[in-house]
């Protein structure tokens, strides 16, 4: 895989002593000349480092070049972030691999996440599914000793080349200037309208239902719907950004076009001007979204005969600098099964919880919280029974331990949907020495003691057991 830009350089040194502690996950860098400038620079770390045949005075080597991005996709973890918006979260990420040299340029403000869970997946591929989902993309900038990573959310706050890039398709002479050689523009029907929709229990009669259609579509027959649910938002304001977002990634090779140019400053996420092309509907402001870079410097090998010029060439793709270019969205782990948690909350309380009768749980694979009320967002607890002020209600307390499952497997989204007992937390009574009783016991809040109604069902010992630990009252409305 690919992680913003990766080169696979094949080099030869009269060094033959080099060594992978020398080089693997060392800075490194590149430099492309031309008539004795350097007009691009590629700075990166070295992944990978192989030690090749050894000449009369060379040895040959290869070796990766990635951005320290990649290094993220070496972390594999499990955690909670909460109340944190997704640059903030992206940030943490990157910080805690050293990653300073890195910038967001947003024109939409993300919304604070209240729960959002990396769950079981490498700190990039968290990355990748967080930017996608708010419809962030990044690309690099390569400066001498350093290269910076850069986050947007719209075409326009890509750099520009400070040039046009012309076309030149003549097969004969050598052009002073960097040019493009080839191109062909592609168009191709894909869909129309994306729809997403999704629940909350806090407004349970709204739909959140989020519609839009493309643009610059009258070639294609208007009525190619996308529709997905659940579009994991739960207000307008999200959802609506959310469904463009997924739309202008489902159009986002609608059109296209594609060539090759021996323009060393060509890289993705870089706009330019194309001039001079005979069909002038080409001639316009481009964003490069993929490259193909191709090098050579064969006289560097003099004792193979090595001949011929430096040579450099690339093929691309672009789009229209006015769409704006959406990252492919990326699968969310999902929980593939129920798991358990510890009910947790302040000191000093035995029952926490909020006016839904939610709860704050601890997981156990939740190396980073203290156990406390700050451990996760509130957590909806099922009841036995749930009617319009009426059913049952019993908040699992402090210390109870409780099994959660999750909607549609989603992470961020936890339900108790039950209890259980363990070493520490036993039952009411022996087992299996009492094994036909029947008991619901409760226990006093900040006291000793308990209510309890209880039913013995052995043969010949039948007995409906009431114990009140204060008061007891009974209230019939016809005697």
């Amino acid at each position: 895989p690919c992680y913003g830009f990766r080169y696979h350089i094949e080099l030869a040194s009269r060094q033959s002593t080099l060594s992978a502690m020398d080089v693997v996950d060392k800075n490194a860098q590149l430099a492309v000349i031309r008539n004795g400038q350097v007009v691009q620079y590629v700075h990166g770390i070295v992944r990978h480092f192989g030690i090749g045949d050894t000449g009369h005075s060379h040895t040959h080597y290869s070796l990766t070049l990635v951005p320290a991005l990649e290094r993220l996709s070496l972390r594999h973890n499990s955690r909670i972030f909460q109340l944190k918006t997704v640059p903030e979260i992206l940030s943490v990420l990157l910080e805690e691999m050293g990653i300073s040299d890195y910038a967001f340029s947003l024109k939409r403000e993300c919304a604070q996440r209240e729960f959002c869970v990396q769950y079981r997946e490498t700190d990039l591929d968290f990355l990748h599914r967080l930017a996608a989902e708010e419809g962030l993309v990044y690309h690099f900038v390569h400066q001498a000793g350093k290269h910076t990573l850069f986050f947007s959310d719209d075409s326009q706050s890509l750099s520009k080349l400070d040039s046009p890039v012309p076309w030149n398709a003549l097969s004969g002479g050598v052009a002073d200037t960097p040019y493009v050689s080839k191109w062909a523009q592609h168009t191709q029907s894909h869909v129309a309208q994306s729809q997403l929709a999704d629940y909350s229990f806090k407004k349970p009669a709204y739909s959140f239902s989020q519609n839009a259609r493309g643009t610059e579509m009258n070639y294609q027959q208007p009525n190619y719907e996308h529709f997905d649910f659940p579009g994991r938002f739960k207000d307008d304001v999200s959802g609506k950004a959310f469904n463009q977002i997924r739309l202008e990634y489902l159009r986002r090779e609608a059109h296209t076009a594609q060539g090759a140019s021996n323009e060393p400053r060509l890289r993705a996420g870089t706009k330019f001007d194309l001039i001079d092309h005979l069909d002038p509907r080409f001639n316009r402001d481009w964003v490069v979204v993929s490259i193909v870079h191709t090098g050579s410097q064969p006289q560097a090998l003099e004792e193979s005969g090595g001949s011929g010029a430096t040579t450099y060439s690339n093929h691309f793709t672009v789009i229209p600098a006015h769409v704006t270019w959406r990252a492919t969205p990326q699968p969310k782990p999902q929980v593939d099964g129920p798991c358990m948690a510890k009910v947790v909350g302040p000191d000093g309380e035995e029952i926490f919880c909020d006016e839904h009768g939610r709860v704050k749980l601890h997981f156990p694979w939740d190396r980073e919280s203290e156990g406390n009320e700050l451990s996760s967002c509130w957590v909806r607890v099922s009841q036995g029974w749930a009617g319009g002020q009426y059913g049952m209600m019993a908040i699992p307390r402090i210390g109870h331990e409780v099994i959660v499952s999750f909607l549609h497997g989603d992470p961020d989204q936890p339900i108790v949907t039950g209890r259980t007992y363990h070493a520490t937390n036993t039952s009411p009574y022996v087992l299996p020495d009492h094994k036909t009783k029947t008991v619901l016991r409760t226990q006093t809040h900040q006291g000793e003691g308990f209510n309890e109604l209880s039913f013995e069902d052995q043969a010949g010992q039948e007995l409906v057991y009431v114990h009140a630990q204060k008061d007891m009252q009974v209230k019939v409305e016809n005697s």
